[in-house]
């Protein structure tokens, strides 16, 4: 067997999962890191899912297919150009396994997806203290959207925002 990318697929969940809490050790967030198999599975296989994703496998000591990348991803949508595009939420490729082309084949295979399917563009977020991604990002043609900041609601935020909503709702506003 050769190293490939494929879809993932249901009997690849516990090892997704496991390289999604290893990128929020790396990313120095591991107490936020709160995915489990079930949510997981229900995201990417459930009735209608939301979530898509790639592995990145490569033969291991016994032949077997061992799974050490990811990709996963959903669908935006950008209205200036009327078309959809895809979000990378997370790449990650075990450290052991970097500079041998993986990382490069998994956002290679979702360009191919957006290229077959007319979709506009593949963006994703990098911490900026994350030079070595930074850098090979850079290396196949990728731009920082420097005018632009992301900004999150979550936790005790969010949860005030929502009952603004609910009460706005019940008052007819």
């Amino acid at each position: 067997m050769t190293d490939r990318v494929r879809g993932v697929r249901p009997e690849d969940v516990p090892a997704v999962v496991a390289l999604v809490h290893e990128l929020a050790e790396y990313e120095r967030e591991p107490q936020s890191c709160t995915l489990t198999e079930p949510q997981l599975a229900t995201a990417l296989f459930g009735p209608a899912p939301a979530l898509f994703g790639h592995v990145a496998e490569v033969a291991g000591p016994d032949g077997t297919a061992e799974v050490v990348g990811v990709a996963l991803w959903f669908l935006n949508f950008s209205t200036w150009r009327g078309v959809h595009g895809v979000y990378l939420e997370d790449l990650y490729v075990r450290p052991t396994h970097r500079g041998h082309g993986l990382g490069r084949a998994l956002l290679a295979t979702l360009a191919g997806v957006c290229a077959e399917r007319g979709y506009a563009r593949l963006e994703w977020s990098v911490l900026d203290w994350n030079e070595p991604s930074i850098a090979f990002y850079r290396g196949i043609g990728a731009v920082p959207m420097d005018e632009w900041t992301t900004f999150r609601l979550d936790g005790d935020a969010l949860h005030t925002l929502a009952g603004d909503s609910r009460r706005s709702a019940l008052s007819g506003s």
